[in-house]
């Protein structure tokens, strides 16, 4: 059995904008991390540092689809696959999808872990496009070593 985290949110911003405050690093470190070396374009790597770990995390294998989807490995054993569906009214439901692990005790707790992450990433990328609040800062704190 193959594990996968999935979550999702309606954003009422265009489909455009929320690709961008996807790909672009100057939008995703107000909201998601605190570094990255560069934007996320297909066959590029990038490196990214988050404000409560140590260490940088590489996200590789990255396949862009303008407007539509994005993929990456960043953990060996996983692709995360984000989609964009523009709604009529104008507004843009973001799914994520992470899977490639099997099922063991170590996977099945990975799985829980990164659907709560991805819900909270959703969330505040939602806060950040549509009312320029930035909930993750202060957040995680707590988790610093």
């Amino acid at each position: 059995m193959i594990l996968e985290s999935n979550a999702a949110i309606q954003i009422q911003k265009p489909i455009e904008e929320v690709f961008e405050g996807i790909v672009n690093p100057e939008k995703m470190t107000k909201y998601f991390i605190s570094e990255s070396s560069g934007r996320l374009e297909s066959g590029k790597e990038v490196i990214w540092k988050f404000p409560e770990f140590e260490g940088k995390f590489p996200v590789k294998e990255i396949k862009i689809v303008n407007n539509s989807s994005i993929s990456f490995v960043w953990d060996p054993e996983t692709v995360v696959i984000i989609t964009l569906e523009k709604l009529p009214d104008d507004s843009t439901i973001v799914r994520v999808n992470e899977n490639g692990k099997e099922l063991n005790d170590d996977n099945l707790k990975w799985a829980l872990e990164n659907s709560g992450g991805w819900a909270n990433f959703l969330a505040f990328m939602k806060a950040y496009l549509e009312y320029g609040i930035q909930l993750r800062k202060g957040a995680f704190d707590f988790m610093r070593k």
